[in-house]
């Protein structure tokens, strides 16, 4: 059907988006963490 076809695909790409700006958020929390509290968390 097209319909579910149209919710998969907004499903992945709704998924796709999280998953991208995870990766992209993380590490640069985490290196953001480490620089500004020296490393004590």
């Amino acid at each position: 059907m097209y319909g579910a076809f149209g919710g998969y695909t907004r499903w992945a790409v709704v998924f796709l988006i999280i998953f991208v700006l995870f990766f992209l958020l993380v590490p640069a929390v985490g290196y953001g963490a480490a620089t500004s509290c020296g490393g004590a968390y």
